[in-house]
């Protein structure tokens, strides 16, 4: 009885930002600050926006300062898609199941389930960028860990929303930050993420929460339902060109990957605190190397699969 009090009390001190930051994460807050970063130009902007409504939209020119990264991971997803195009055609004929919840079959993802984690290969030093890297510990305040990154082929489908292209809100850390890179031109009907600003810890509708139902054991929320805490004008429909960036905390209220028109081909990856009780979804490599970076190296740190 003891034993379930104290792991209920440590949980609930996960849900306190000063307890989150200064209990679980002390260090990774006391590293951040002794490293004297401060952002400017694009950079600063993106965190000031992300704090403000938990989400940020930029370019990859913007990020990267040129088109050679994106082009080369374009260039790798394209022969990924070639070589598995048999596959990726069976599973777009799946992709209308609604009876499949919890298997999203409407999206398919071209580095597996459990990617093995190289900081080498051109999906690793996309998420380990230094500039990535840097929004991500701004706004948290804390060194982070990359704990996800994947390609996403989101197919197009008259079926009814279900699963992530219904409202909800992610709730494995205090914060959550995604980086979403569009590989191809994302318009309004070719699944644009969209997001509810102010949603987030940060915002001001933290804790408002919509009226959802029971999905696969997940709870969703409609148009409507999200409609009644943040007005449908206000809403962020992140459509863009090939080469956009979305950043956002998915703490807040999003959906994405309705796609009525188009496919949608994204590009992912996932920061969070040390202390997330999200489960690892990248698998260890034989030999990840060091890194002298301390932001890097700190990203990369920690267990997995």
């Amino acid at each position: 009885m003891a034993v379930s009090r104290i792991k209920r009390f440590l949980r609930q001190g996960r849900k306190k930002e000063f307890t989150w930051r200064y209990v679980y994460n002390f260090g990774p807050t006391v590293k951040h600050r002794l490293s004297g970063q401060r952002l400017q130009g694009e950079l600063s902007r993106i965190v000031q926006e992300l704090d403000q409504n938990g989400i940020a939209l930029t370019s990859v020119a913007d990020i990267f300062g040129s088109a050679a990264l994106f082009d080369e991971m374009s260039r790798a997803v394209d022969a990924i898609e070639n070589e598995r195009s048999a596959e990726l055609q069976a599973l777009r004929s799946d992709a209308t199941n609604a009876d499949s919840i919890g298997r999203k079959t409407f999206m398919a993802e071209l580095l597996g389930a459990y990617p093995v984690l190289d900081p080498t290969d051109i999906f690793g030093r996309i998420a380990l960028h230094p500039n990535v890297i840097h929004i991500a510990n701004a706004y948290f305040g804390m060194f982070t860990r990359l704990r996800h990154y994947n390609v996403w082929h989101t197919f197009c489908s008259p079926s009814k929303a279900r699963e992530s292209q219904l409202w909800h809100h992610d709730r494995e850390d205090f914060f959550i930050l995604k980086m979403f890179i569009y590989l191809n031109d994302v318009r309004e009907g070719g699944g644009p993420f969209t997001y509810a600003p102010g949603t987030h810890q940060k915002g001001p509708l933290k804790g408002r929460e919509p009226e959802y139902f029971i999905e696969g054991g997940v709870r969703r929320t409609t148009d409507e339902q999200m409609s009644a805490v943040v007005p449908q004008n206000l809403w962020v429909k992140a459509t863009g060109c090939r080469g956009t960036i979305v950043f956002a905390d998915t703490r807040g209220y999003h959906k994405g990957g309705e796609c009525r028109t188009a496919d949608r081909l994204m590009y992912t990856c996932m920061f969070t605190s040390k202390s997330s009780e999200s489960q690892e979804w990248m698998r260890q490599p034989a030999h990840i190397g060091s890194n002298s970076d301390a932001e890097i190296a700190f990203a990369l740190s920690g267990p997995r699969r």
